[in-house]
């Protein structure tokens, strides 16, 4: 996919001008930085952005949901909330906008870099039918969350499809435990050992292939080389 090119919703000029440094850093092109619903709209329609960073509370205007409301009836764009707010009601509301995920303030560089990592490789995949291939029995369909084995698919429950489409998704790289738990647990807090458990888990599925551990750090997804002589 081209280089991914994002619209910030941010009334805070501040923490606008701090996200756009972060997402150039990261190789990202902002396609605009606007504070309010009506700017957002015209945005849209002049720039067509892939994915918008959405600011939940919009000072002086329309909120962030109801801006996001709005500009889905003009096209399917991925959202992505930035708030301060994590009460029920707020999320509740925010969640009939189908946003990708919620990144709660202050947040760090390397939360928004996995979870723009994510996006952006599910963004590309719809070009892209084919399975990931793993080595050559395993695969992974990203866009059915299917884990097939000699093209037989295997059950996985909702939270082992989660993690492996995250780690399939992040191409390689490290995903940082806390990204992963808040991925796949945006709503509520878990153990320290429901991930641990995850993981375990996935990983006998996986005949402890694939999945790479970096105690107290993260982890990624290492497809191995095929036999060729098959």
């Amino acid at each position: 996919m081209k280089t991914a090119r994002i619209l910030i919703v941010e009334d805070e000029t501040i923490i606008a001008l701090d996200i756009r440094s972060m997402l150039r850093q990261l190789g990202y092109q902002v396609t605009n930085m606007v504070r309010n619903y009506d700017d957002a709209l015209q945005s849209v329609l002049d720039n067509e952005p892939d994915i918008i960073l959405m600011d939940v509370r919009l000072e002086n205007s329309k909120d962030g949901i109801e801006t996001a409301q709005a500009i889905k009836d003009i096209k399917d764009i991925p959202i992505i909330y930035l708030t301060s707010f994590s009460d029920e009601t707020t999320i509740k509301k925010a969640a009939q906008t189908n946003p990708i995920t919620y990144i709660t303030k202050p947040f760090k560089r390397e939360h928004l870099r996995s979870t723009l990592l994510l996006e952006v490789h599910k963004l590309s995949l719809t070009k892209h039918i084919e399975p990931i291939r793993l080595n050559n029995n395993y695969s992974y369909d990203i866009q059915q969350e299917s884990l097939l084995y000699k093209e037989e698919p295997l059950k996985l429950s909702n939270n082992e499809k989660s993690l492996l489409t995250i780690l399939a998704g992040a191409r390689g790289n490290i995903v940082s435990l806390d990204d992963l738990e808040h991925h796949i647990w945006p709503d509520k807090p878990v153990s320290e050992s429901a991930l641990r458990t995850l993981i375990y888990r996935l990983r006998s599925k996986l005949e402890d292939q694939f999945i790479e551990t970096i105690p107290s750090i993260g982890c990624k997804l290492i497809p191995q080389k095929q036999n060729c002589s098959s």
